[in-house]
């Protein structure tokens, strides 16, 4: 009989759920499937389903259980949690009867004989309702870690199977109309991995806010890995783009460093605890806890992982996956696998956009999961014992949460946490209830009081915020499934990598305008020549702050072109291989001179907008070391990144000899129109945004593989109005008929030379006959801002319509081949 009741993971599969769970099946089917494709394991064994219902027969355990459980109402908490208290304690004096203990015993002694005498185990719930692709159970259940000797194994087991009946796990079952004895519970017992002594975390094969299926999203802590799923520390986070990994570029897509303030290890007291946790070292926090090789090997067991159950499923199935790193023998160990079973699942060709209608007092900030916004009242809960006062439409703001608050985090409008990082339990919660979610804030709980009237933003990108106040917002559902696509390409402008995966969800031909100016702003923050020469700055505050930021790199100068090219591919492979049409640097001397350490390297200037900047830069000997930086960044883009639906373009190009000037410099740093080897096919746009481009354009047009109007710039210099200036503004229009001649001339001009043209200022978005205008004269793309994208486009169909121009038949397919040089992007 022992044989139902012990079962190795080599001996079962995704086909044995109803015998051992969804957490032992999956680890078994990796052993057995994917063991052999570089999938490690580490080894194990399931105490069956069979076991937990002979546990529950021979004790005569189910009456008492449905006297415990029948009339349950969920939303009762207080109720809830006598009853499932009472549920637990029947089946935890319930004697595991003495053919099960020999079974576990001789299993246990098989393994020590496998890994040596000092072995340790993880034991596991795996429940049969379990990891599956309609219902997670995630975090529901008991897990016990560094467990050593049959008598703990034995305990650990039993509190495994009266954890079926812990609070969360009740109340999910009710909510997803599961029979709670219909569920049972096996028990998985595996090989410790020693990651106390190096890192763990968890691994999506998307991204869990919006769903984009193009990256594997790896989160890490040093330690244990309960503090990354539990939400009690903020983790590093990784993205690797899996097209291009495929095709063989190793390398790390984008990287953010988290907090990792205290991690778990083994505890080594003799009571019933076996972790404890303890603050990490700052030198430790100041560095990611994983090389980029390790990350590329996790996101390639992950990709194998998710290929192989979507082959099994018959349909693509995004995985959430945990992992560990071995700190005796370094290696990396997958010790979990499930489908994901939230952000797979929203519809395709849907979108509700949030937006807020005012700005408050900015209270705390932190990590937004969702893009969603909420307001109410909050609750701030320090302890366990203040969940019951918490009420309907609330706010809950806490520490952190635990598996058992489910039921108040059902009837939350947000949730806001000191700790944790995007794949905590907060965050997987309030994703599957549906809420918007800031979490690792830090100060939470003591910059909000119970009470407070507060706004929870995950809108606005990466970063959530939490404002004081009841803001206005608005929420809009579109449906864009149905919307046909323009003869005229219509692609987006953006700045901010944290909204590109949202952003690329709307039906676009890619990115007309990639700024690079915001990521320089706001994730370098550095004057790029400040970084080159650090020598010349002399203040001693603005130089220790460089050297904090760029701490983990061998020169100053390596962090920018990382953190720059990190921001940029991360824009080009959201829309990939949609072209996305970067836009080298373009700030005035004021702008540059605010960065830090800029104000050493920057003149003063009377009118910066027709100064020092953009083209005039690049070789200029000021700048020329700041211009090598941007284009090593660029280069590490298309070459090493493999991103070659980068586009290049030059802005405030003032004249032709300067054009010459700039591409000599950018083909010295390995940036050659057209180009060799891994980078072959560069294009390389200007901007035309001065009218000397519009006066010259045959001779631009020999230089440059495209033009895209500026239309602000160019309204500036054609009207003689300085765009910053407000006691002019009233003569700054895009519509005088002088403006409208330029750009004319311009579209003439490129198609005369098989040029693309496109335009992206802000005349068509705010102008609707500015976007008649450009459709009518055959302008090839038109690059608007993401709010206004839908609108335009279905303006720009009304405007074909009427001149005759059928739609094209279908939206472009996501992995279609980049458009050629000189065709419509």
């Amino acid at each position: 009989m022992t044989k139902h009741y012990i079962r190795w993971f080599s001996e079962i599969g995704v086909t044995d759920v109803a015998l051992v769970g969804g957490k032992n099946a999956s680890l078994g089917e990796m052993v057995r499937e994917l063991g052999t494709q570089g999938v490690r394991v580490p080894n194990g064994f399931a105490v069956t389903a069979e076991a937990y219902r002979y546990v529950l027969d021979q004790s005569g355990a189910w009456p008492g259980l449905h006297d415990a459980l029948d009339g349950l109402d969920v939303k009762n908490v207080d109720d809830l949690a006598r009853r499932a208290q009472r549920a637990r304690e029947i089946i935890q004096a319930a004697p595991l009867p003495e053919d099960l203990v020999a079974g576990i015993a001789a299993a246990y002694t098989r393994l020590q004989s496998e890994y040596g005498e000092g072995l340790t185990v993880a034991v596991r719930s795996s429940a049969t309702a379990e990891d599956l692709p309609t219902a997670s159970f995630a975090g529901q259940h008991e897990t016990f870690l560094n467990i050593a000797g049959q008598a703990r194994l034995l305990d650990a087991v039993r509190q495994c199977f009266a954890s079926l009946f812990k609070d969360r796990a009740i109340a999910y079952r009710v909510d997803h109309g599961i029979d709670h004895f219909r569920v049972f519970q096996s028990v998985g017992v595996m090989k410790m991995v020693r990651a106390d002594r190096a890192a763990s975390g968890v691994i999506f094969t998307l991204d869990t806010e919006t769903g984009f299926r193009d990256v594997v999203f790896v989160t890490g802590a040093y330690g244990l890995g309960e503090n990354v799923v539990q939400g009690t520390v903020d983790p590093d986070e990784f993205y690797v783009f899996k097209p291009t990994l495929r095709q063989g570029h190793r390398v790390v897509l984008r990287r953010k460093l988290g907090g990792k303030e205290i991690r778990m290890v083994y505890a080594r007291a003799a009571g019933r605890e076996t972790t404890r946790n303890m603050p990490t070292p700052p030198e430790d926090q100041a560095r990611y806890c994983i090389s980029d090789d390790e990350v590329l090997e996790l996101a390639d067991a992950a990709i194998r992982i998710e290929d192989h159950y979507s082959r099994k499923a018959g349909h693509p199935t995004p995985m959430d996956i945990e992992w560990a790193k071995d700190g005796l023998d370094g290696r990396l160990y997958i010790v979990q696998a499930r489908p994901e079973t939230v952000a797979s699942r929203k519809p395709l060709g849907t979108i509700d956009e949030y937006r807020l209608g005012g700005k408050g007092t900015l209270r705390a900030s932190g990590r937004a999961v969702g893009s969603k916004i909420a307001s109410g009242r909050a609750r701030v809960i320090s302890d366990v014992g203040e969940l019951n006062q918490f009420q309907p439409g609330e706010v809950l703001v806490a520490d952190t949460t635990m598996p058992d608050w489910g039921t108040v985090m059902k009837i939350a409008a947000a949730v806001v946490t000191n700790r944790g990082g995007r794949t905590c339990h907060a965050a997987i919660v309030a994703r599957e209830m549906g809420i918007p979610a800031v979490v690792g804030c830090g100060q939470a709980t003591t910059a909000i009081r119970t009470g407070d009237d507060i706004t929870v933003s995950c809108a606005e990108g990466s970063e959530g915020r939490v404002y004081a106040g009841l803001l206005p917002f608005t929420t809009t559902h579109i449906d864009v499934t149905g919307l046909p696509r323009p003869q005229t390409h219509m692609m987006v402008n953006i700045a901010n990598p944290d909204t590109a995966f949202q952003t690329a969800l709307l039906p676009n031909d890619g990115v007309g305008l990639a700024r690079m100016e915001f990521i320089v702003a706001e994730h370098i923050r550095a004057h790029p020549m400040a970084l080159v020469h650090p020598e010349k700055i002399e203040d001693a505050s603005v130089l220790e702050e460089i050297a904090r930021l760029t701490r983990s790199y061998a020169k100053p100068a390596d962090y920018f072109v990382r953190q720059l090219s990190e921001g940029v591919a991360t824009i080009a492979a959201a829309f990939w291989p949609k072209p996305v049409i970067v836009r080298m640097s373009d700030f005035k001397t004021h702008e540059y001179a605010s960065l830090l350490g800029g104000r050493w390297f920057e003149p003063v200037e009377a009118n910066p907008m027709i100064g020092f900047r953009g083209a005039s830069r690049y070789a200029h000997p000021a700048y020329a070391e700041g211009f090598a930086l941007e284009c090593a960044a660029m280069k590490r883009v298309r070459d090493e990144m493999g991103l070659s639906n980068v586009r290049l373009m030059i802005p405030f190009c003032r004249r032709v000899e300067e054009g010459e000037r700039v591409l000599q410099a950018m083909a010295g740093y390995g940036l050659a129109r057209g180009g060799h080897g891994v980078g072959k096919g560069l294009e390389i746009y200007v901007m035309c945004e001065i009218p000397n481009n519009v006066i010259q354009i045959d001779a631009f047009a020999r230089l440059f593989d495209g033009f895209s109007i500026g239309s602000n710039d160019l309204t500036q210099l054609a009207l003689g109005v300085d765009r910053d200036s407000d006691i002019v503004a009233f003569d700054f229009d895009e519509r005088d008929p002088g403006v409208k001649m330029l750009i004319r001339q311009t579209i003439e001009g490129a198609r005369r030379n098989h040029r693309h043209v496109g335009i992206c200022g802000q005349a068509p978005s705010d102008y609707p006959e500015i976007a008649e205008y450009l459709v009518e004269l055959g302008i090839d793309s038109m690059s608007v801002t993401p709010d206004t994208l839908l609108k335009i486009t279905r303006d720009v169909l009304a405007v074909e319509a009427r001149l005759g121009r059928a739609p094209r038949s279908a939206a472009p397919a996501r992995h279609e081949p980049p458009p050629a040089a000189g065709s419509m992007p």
